[in-house]
């Protein structure tokens, strides 16, 4: 019985576990439509010290606090989205990486937030919780993947022009997708912050954007199950593997080259999701491209 005790995650960890899944999913949907971004912590800081003004300062209840995250989500978003849609690569990742500095000298120099010292008095946040936000972005996902939406993201992903040539708003595509990320970061934020009490500047650092790309890059880019599969290995690995517990970033990257080098589709790729789907009856639907209609008189088109 206490061996089995020894493998159950704390508490603390499955908390951390829910929130990662949910960054790493924030993360994920940029990148499904070939936006690189490095500041989701940014958009993380803002959904934890919005609900922390509301639920600490303005003592409203924590599902209003949820609100105003997804709101501040939703407009920081919108805001950092608009232009950063004009570039791309490593110059969207370096322009993210901006925000998030840019975000972290404003808290620390802003004095209703605590400033430097960090703002205090926030709970709320179970495993129940955790995991029941977990569970609604998973239900969202399941139907995105087999949307026009989701389908949408993949063609713009694989070719933003031969996507624009089909008629599709590659521009308007990513908004969404960006927006969305953001809005998945701010309520991840709220998690965060409320079960760590004590919130302050420094933990919204560089390292908070770069762990959902670990995430992501361990378990795959080519959907969300890859990216939720990454985020639980990764938080549980060091857990059970306590010496290594300092040493995790370094862990991360032997990992990441590893699989790089063994599957640079990563672990669980749409080939995997595929076939976890046929086992078990269509329960895991794929991200496999839709054949595209042939036209009048070509080969594959159902005569009436």
């Amino acid at each position: 019985m206490e061996a089995l005790q020894g493998l159950v995650p704390e508490k603390s960890v499955l908390i951390f576990m829910g929130v990662n899944i949910i960054m790493a999913w924030g993360f994920w949907i940029m990148i499904a439509t070939g936006q690189l971004s490095l500041g989701n912590s940014a958009f993380m800081a803002m959904g934890a010290y919005t609900a922390g003004v509301i639920t600490v300062k303005l003592k409203l209840p924590l599902p209003v606090g949820f609100l105003g995250a997804i709101l501040i989500g939703v407009v920081t978003g919108a805001i950092v989205g608009w232009p950063a849609l004009r570039i791309r690569g490593i110059y969207l990742a370096m322009a993210t990486i901006g925000v998030e500095e840019v975000l972290q000298i404003f808290f620390k120099n802003f004095e209703y937030t605590g400033a430097n010292v960090g703002l205090n008095g926030m709970r709320g946040t179970t495993v129940e919780l955790t995991y029941g936000v977990v569970f609604i972005f998973f239900l969202f996902f399941l139907r995105l993947s087999n949307s026009r939406l989701g389908h949408a993201m993949e063609a713009v992903r694989s070719d933003e022009v031969a996507a624009s040539a089909m008629g599709l708003n590659p521009t308007y595509i990513k908004m969404v997708a960006f927006t969305i990320g953001a809005v998945m970061s701010s309520i991840a934020g709220v998690l965060y912050s409320h079960f760590m009490f004590f919130i302050a500047p420094e933990h919204f650092g560089i390292m908070t954007s770069i762990y959902p790309v670990f995430f992501v890059a361990f378990g795959s880019v080519q959907n969300f199950w890859g990216a939720a599969f990454g985020a639980i290995i990764l938080t549980l690995l060091p857990e059970y593997i306590r010496f290594m517990a300092e040493w995790r970033i370094v862990l991360y990257g032997v990992l990441i080259v590893l699989v790089m080098a063994v599957r640079p589709q990563g672990i669980i790729s749409s080939s995997v999701v595929s076939r976890i789907s046929r086992f078990f009856g269509g329960l895991a639907p794929s991200r496999q491209p839709q054949p595209v209609a042939a036209g009048p008189g070509e080969p594959g088109q159902n005569s009436s």
